[in-house]
């Protein structure tokens, strides 16, 4: 008896089809069945149950790393999610971020394959979103042995000193108009100056020194605010990509024409550098980070060679990472200590005591601050700039407490969990700085109940210049400043609400009325 939906093919052909069709059955039954097996063999870590095509995007808020750190608390310290098409494991405990960032730290090295990392960083050539590979360690070397060495960052402590000063300046002209300042504003100013002057060689928020740049110092800024936000998105595509194409949220037009315009920008970096060296020729010294990109990218015996927009990709690299999170870390510090006056007065109290009240505190002493250095982890604990470190990528299959994580799982370390963790922080939704006083937890990537900057191959290599930015801005605000809200507004009503992005800053920037307490003729820049 023929198969219905074969009555018109002749007898013969239709039983030679059906057992074809048959046969591509039974094969694809038994590869279904042994990928079952496969999978009912595979432990994965507990979480929610994902719903079809979007995973458990739908429990994901405006803030993923609360939202996560909800989760977590129900499912546990090491939890598997589904974004989309793509499988995210996520580590909130110091166990769990020690097996990943440390033990481990070789299997979870790569990165995912983002909008952003492919539109604003030159198809993945900056050290921040570039794979695992000959590429990425030549880069992370050059960083940690050339572009932010001890040598090279005591070379440009001249230029932290004289912008904090000018920081300082400015301040007490705003003081002298008894208008609230938004701190903010001040701090993007002095972080982006001090890291402009050390990268690119001149200030490009100085109008005077910004004459015939392609960009103005107002949309420089701006372009750099773009990148912040941009960077840091949840973008749709880069969890379902087989509709990425019709770039539902409007993101990936914005990297586009965000990339075209630092292009324009990078490209005059380069050209007046390049213009420089040509002139002196045998006499030439680099001057700053992109004099010493740029003999790198000459140099023949590099591994991988640098390519021009590799240089354009690190130097936006440093700008951005150098610039947002200190300001970040001061602004959220700041505000902690207007909601508690009293570690004010033990800040004051140990700057009067160590530094006195005729002059500015240099970088040379804020290691006998330890005070300010307690404020400034504190801050770090509840305010990490990068609440869930940048995503990494497992690379093989691997094991976290007897779970099996596959390889091409994605892996995030929820930080912001781990520093609310009520087994390490006594009472840890309080603001206490004292309770790093007498203790040796650092933010350097060894202690994994602190992480910051992160540990491990991925940490951020520009830590160091960030700790000197944060600690020298932090005790010379609190030395030379009285600061109060405005009028009506008390501690208790201050808003402490964030906002995601590649940083997570205060939604609301802080405003605050500041008096000088030192000598008036030190504030002269």
């Amino acid at each position: 008896m023929e198969y219905y939906y074969y009555s018109l093919v002749p007898t013969k052909t239709g039983a030679a089809v059906a057992v074809f069709l048959a046969s591509i059955v039974v094969l694809l039954l038994g590869s279904t069945l042994r990928r079952a097996g496969r999978r009912k063999a595979v432990k994965l870590p507990p979480g929610p149950k994902p719903w079809p095509v979007i995973g458990n995007l739908h429990l994901i808020g405006p803030l993923p790393h609360r939202s996560i750190h909800r989760l977590s608390r129900k499912y546990g310290p090491l939890m598997q999610l589904r974004f989309g098409s793509f499988p995210v494991v996520v580590g909130s405990s110091v166990e769990t971020a020690k097996q990943i960032l440390k033990t481990q730290d070789a299997n979870f090295v790569g990165r995912p394959r983002t909008a952003a990392g492919k539109y604003t960083t030159y198809e993945y050539s900056n050290i921040t979103w570039s794979p695992y590979g000959a590429y990425w360690r030549q880069a992370r070397k050059m960083c940690l042995v050339e572009l932010f060495s001890a040598r090279r960052l005591d070379s440009y402590e001249y230029i932290r000193a004289e912008e904090t000063r000018a920081l300082l300046s400015s301040l007490a002209v705003a003081a002298a108009a008894n208008r609230p300042v938004t701190l903010k504003d001040y701090l993007s100013t002095v972080s982006l100056n001090v890291i402009s002057r050390m990268v690119l060689g001149k200030k490009y928020l100085d109008d005077a020194e910004a004459v015939g740049s392609v960009v103005s110092p107002d949309e420089f800024k701006k372009m750099l605010d773009e990148l912040f936000l941009l960077s840091g998105v949840l973008n749709i595509g880069d969890n379902i990509p087989w509709i990425d194409f019709l770039d539902l949220q409007g993101y990936v037009k914005r990297m586009k024409a965000l990339a075209k315009k630092f292009d324009r920008f990078l490209e005059q970096v380069l050209d007046e550098h390049n213009a420089v060296r040509a002139k002196l020729g045998k006499d030439f010294v680099p001057r700053d980070m992109v004099d010493v990109l740029l003999q790198f990218a000459d140099d023949p015996t590099l591994d991988v060679k640098i390519s021009r927009n590799g240089v354009k990709a690190f130097t936006q690299d440093m700008i951005a990472g150098g610039t947002e999170s200190s300001a970040v870390t001061v602004e959220w510090a700041i505000s902690e200590m207007m909601r508690h006056p009293k570690v004010f007065e033990k800040a004051v109290e140990e700057l009067d005591r160590v530094i006195g009240k005729e002059k500015w505190v240099e970088e040379k002493e804020v290691q006998k601050l330890p005070y300010i250095e307690a404020i400034m982890k504190e801050t770090m604990r509840m305010h990490p700039v990068a609440p869930m470190l940048v995503p990494r990528v497992a690379r093989v299959d691997s094991q976290i407490d007897g779970y099996d994580i596959p390889a091409g799982t994605r892996v995030l370390v929820n930080v912001w969990t781990i520093g609310r963790d009520p087994e390490l922080w006594d009472s840890p939704d309080e603001f206490r700085p004292e309770r790093f006083l007498g203790k040796t937890t650092d933010v350097k990537g060894h202690d994994f109940e602190l992480l910051p900057f992160g540990a491990g191959r991925r940490m951020c290599p520009g830590y160091s210049l960030g700790l000197k930015v944060i600690q020298l801005t932090l005790s010379n605000l609190i030395h030379g400043f009285t600061w109060k809200l405005p009028e009506g507004m008390t501690p208790e009503k201050l808003d402490m609400e964030e906002i995601w992005g590649l940083s997570t800053p205060r939604r609301d920037p802080l405003l605050a009325l500041v008096r000088p307490r030192l000598p008036l003729h030190l504030y002269n820049n």
